[in-house]
């Protein structure tokens, strides 16, 4: 399926001036995106479905880097939390514009 405008633009927003996007990880599924560094893992979900948000964030756990944010519309802010820590990592979850964020401590 065909990421979206938003999607695109929040994928490029996350990785950076030289950092990547669409990043292969070793199960065969991909990041969204990835710093030029690799410190900072990021994955954008728009559709508010938790078991997507699951999804996301058993990709972002895989990544393995030491930072790792959650992209999601602000109304799915609370529910994407509760899907990091069912997942069992720490990481950031941010609106789409970045105005808001929450921290999540497993």
């Amino acid at each position: 399926m065909a990421r979206s405008k938003s999607h695109k633009r929040a994928q490029r927003r996350a990785a950076g001036k030289h950092g990547y996007t669409e990043v292969p990880l070793p199960s065969g599924r991909f990041l969204d995106a990835l710093t030029s560094g690799g410190g900072r893992a990021t994955e954008v979900e728009r559709s508010g479905k938790y078991n997507r948000l699951l999804n996301a964030a058993d990709r972002l756990r895989e990544a393995g880097t030491p930072q790792k944010v959650l992209v999601v519309p602000h109304n799915d802010i609370d529910l994407a939390v509760e899907a990091m820590r069912e997942v069992g990592i720490t990481g950031t979850v941010k609106n789409i514009t970045g105005s808001k964020k929450k921290r999540v401590r497993w």
